[in-house]
């Protein structure tokens, strides 16, 4: 026979989760305790996949594809997890209420004008197609007129990377403000407050990735901000390692007044600024046959063959490069894009579905109020007016 479990639930692998989960004394059921354990347990499972191997991938757009599928993911899994504590939005608190509406506005916001900067970088990709297609060397050696079209264009796409979209500039702030909501509203009842340290999960994991992500696109040069998170929750110390991570990599990086990027923004870049320079007043046209002295055959001049030939298989080097780098962040542009724009949808249709649901329940009230009014008498003269 087994013996009673004298305040150890099998489900938790540490002592008694009431004083953990609960600790001003609400007796949430054993179910409620479970459906809550096994979010907590998730959250942290997936911050485990999300910490990467190499600490500066976290500055590429791959890893931030990641971390906003992760946060759709998070909260897709509080909507299930509030159908299963079956908590209609009836029964919610009205603070609770002003507290995610609140915040879900400024998610839309942060949203919006990340989607914007990601929209801006990618219509810049054109001007680097454009530019290949001008140096294109499968065929035959770009003209002077080529080369210089190709320069400019280039100069143009360097200063589009430099430059900074307006719509970031109040994304800190909004992150700020969302960091200082991520105290727990006092709730009474045991499934809202399974709900509300759900809830406070979301909110911290949103601001701390949006905060990275926000730093790395506005080019900012200082740490990323620094999520204070309460202790007492089973992704806690996963959290705690991932930001650790994080913040290690910026400062190890960016302490020096280095301004942040992504990686694939900053190979092609790079790559670039190479053929920027190699397309500055050069002409790599076939060159005239020469005799065993280098004397061109048809007027007589001298020309530095040997010196040409390196330059055009620099060239060659160099835009294959870029085309490999455009095709590389032009994918990673697209994923990110699609995650970003999934993740608003997400929030949004959350919103919708909770503003729709409060009209439903006051309009419910007045349907009352009216049948009450049909099926009650007519007051007499002598009520109304005594």
């Amino acid at each position: 026979m087994s013996r009673a479990h004298d305040g150890q639930w099998p489900f938790f692998p540490f002592g008694n989760p009431l004083r953990i989960m609960f600790p001003k004394g609400s007796y949430p059921s054993v179910e409620t305790r479970k459906l809550l354990f096994s979010f907590e347990q998730s959250l942290a499972e997936n911050l485990k996949k999300l910490r990467p191997e190499d600490a500066s991938d976290v500055f590429t757009l791959s890893w931030m594809s990641l971390a906003i599928e992760f946060l759709s993911h998070t909260h897709n899994s509080i909507k299930t997890l509030m159908n299963e504590l079956q908590l209609p939005v009836s029964d919610w608190d009205e603070k609770w209420t002003n507290i995610y509406l609140d915040s879900s506005v400024k998610l839309l916001d942060i949203c919006i004008a990340l989607s914007a900067e990601l929209s801006r970088l990618d219509r810049g990709q054109l001007l680097l197609k454009y530019v290949l297609h001008l140096v294109d060397i499968s065929t035959s050696c770009p003209s002077s007129e080529e080369l210089a079209k190709a320069h400019l264009y280039l100069h143009e796409w360097i200063e589009r990377i430099d430059s900074k979209s307006p719509k970031l500039e109040n994304c800190p702030a909004i992150i700020a403000s969302l960091q200082g909501m991520l105290g727990f509203p006092k709730v009474k009842s045991s499934k809202g407050k399974a709900l509300m340290r759900a809830l406070y999960g979301f909110r911290v994991m949103t601001v701390f990735i949006f905060g990275i992500f926000s730093a790395t696109l506005s080019g900012c040069s200082k740490p990323s901000i620094d999520v204070r998170a309460s202790d007492g929750f089973v992704w806690f110390e996963a959290f705690g390692d991932l930001q650790a991570v994080v913040n290690g990599e910026f400062k190890r990086q960016f302490g020096s007044g280095k301004v942040a990027v992504f990686k694939e923004i900053e190979a092609v870049k790079l790559c670039a600024s190479r053929l920027y320079d190699l397309t500055n007043n050069v002409s790599y046209k076939e060159e005239p046959a020469q005799d065993s002295d280098g004397i061109n055959l048809e007027d007589g001049s001298t020309t530095l063959g040997k010196g040409s030939d390196l330059r055009r298989q620099r060239l060659r080097d160099c835009v294959t490069n870029l085309a490999a780098g455009v095709r590389t962040l032009g994918h990673e542009l697209d994923s990110l894009s699609k995650q970003a724009d999934h993740f608003f949808q997400i929030i949004l249709m959350g919103r919708d579905a909770l503003l729709c649901n409060l009209r439903m329940s006051v309009a419910g009230i007045w349907d009352t109020l009216e049948i009450y009014a049909d099926i009650s008498p007519a007051p007499s003269d002598d009520q109304w007016f005594g």
